[in-house]
């Protein structure tokens, strides 16, 4: 049996000296993202070889930072987060080239997901206790979930992590090693299928049915203060470009609140995911199917892609996949293609005809049943699939 890695994430209390070198790393590595980017554009237009990140690091600190002592200022970030980033942008020039992705991005302030990565150097970093968490470069840090990340204690060890901010919060995400006592196994022989819809997030076979949280009268009401909120901050833009006097500390405050908003928003809705996983993963089945959504098509109808962003079919499937390798859960991936929907499960008919509007499924053998249970169904008997 394996061992596994599982991340925790979770929000953290630095203090005021913690949360000044936090924002001058991130800082630091949003520059040197910027400037490997910048730097292999120019090589590129003089028609010069593409610079690794290795090379750059070592043209950095050899060559440019003598001659530049007005940049002394990045020897006084965490060393490995400055590397890391510079990796990123390996990565990210890699994914290009392959045609896997577009040009590489410049980060901007304020807009980019920008984290500090932190890596277990020696035995005293990454040590976890209940309340506190050892980070390499900023020392103990005050957890605010306590006794969430596992204790180092417990036989778990923490590899690596990184530090981010998001609407004036901090959180750190650790990756840790699980002892192999730790793996559960799974004897049960029933599996169930789960069908993943707009109507409801998702319906399993076993008869039990997840309302989409995104129609509760809770979101609803927070997604209308956010479009009051965000009325304001456009007004004061528009204020700003007249030339009236709006400060810019105002937008600051209020482009903070909209933030905040957003990110309340996306708590409610990957809390409910989260609790929908853990309560079908504790009936459990030997194997769970789901079908492989083509999420990137269903986001080019204008009239579904805000209800499909809204619930987080990719985030869900990863999420499914990590709680299933935990609890030694098989999961089946069935293809895009498999018309779950169209089939009778009485009599394994094909109703070629079904419409998105018909949410009863009539079958000429007289099988009545709720459209969407049927897929379940279907999905729970398919015998074609991959396991993720």
């Amino acid at each position: 049996m394996g061992r596994l890695l599982k991340s925790f994430k979770t929000e953290i209390n630095p203090t005021e000296e913690q949360k000044v070198k936090i924002r001058k790393t991130i800082g630091t590595c949003r520059f040197i993202y910027n400037f490997y980017l910048a730097h292999n554009k120019e090589l590129h237009e003089n028609g010069e070889r593409f610079m690794s990140s290795h090379q750059f690091r070592v043209w950095l600190n050899n060559e440019y930072m003598p001659n530049h002592p007005e940049y002394a200022w990045i020897k006084e970030a965490y060393s490995k987060a400055v590397t890391q980033s510079v990796n990123h942008g390996e990565t990210a020039f890699k994914k290009f080239f392959k045609h896997q992705s577009g040009f590489p991005k410049f980060k901007k302030k304020g807009k980019s997901d920008v984290k500090m990565y932190f890596v277990k150097n020696n035995p005293k970093d990454c040590r976890c206790e209940r309340h506190r968490i050892n980070i390499p470069s900023l020392g103990w840090v005050r957890v605010k979930e306590k006794g969430y990340i596992p204790v180092t204690k417990d036989g778990y060890v923490i590899k690596s992590g990184s530090v981010s901010m998001k609407a004036g919060r901090f959180y750190v995400s650790v990756l840790a090693e699980i002892p192999d006592s730790k793996i559960t196994t799974n004897d049960y022989s029933e599996g169930i299928g789960i069908d993943l819809g707009l109507k409801d997030f998702a319906i399993i076979s076993n008869g039990k049915t997840y309302k989409n949280i995104n129609k509760s009268a809770r979101l609803k009401k927070l997604e209308k203060r956010l479009i009051r909120e965000q009325r304001c901050l456009s007004r004061k833009y528009e204020n700003l470009k007249k030339g009236e006097s709006t400060q810019k500390t105002n937008i600051q405050k209020q482009k903070l609140k909209v933030q905040k908003l957003y990110h309340r928003i996306d708590n409610v809705r990957t809390d409910y995911m989260n609790k929908t996983i853990a309560e079908i993963v504790k009936t459990k089945p030997s194997y769970i199917t789901i079908e492989d959504l083509n999420v990137s098509g269903m986001m080019k109808n204008r009239h579904l892609s805000k209800a499909v962003a809204s619930q987080k079919f990719y985030e869900f499937r990863t999420k499914l996949k990590a709680k299933c390798d935990e609890n030694g859960i098989e999961l089946r991936v069935v293809d895009r293609w498999y018309p779950s929907s169209k089939i009778c499960h009485c009599c394994g008919a094909i109703e070629k005809d079904l419409k998105l509007s018909d949410r009863i499924y009539r079958c000429d053998c007289g099988y009545v049943e709720d459209r969407d249970f049927n897929a379940a169904l279907n999905l729970r008997d398919a015998l074609t699939y991959e396991v993720a």
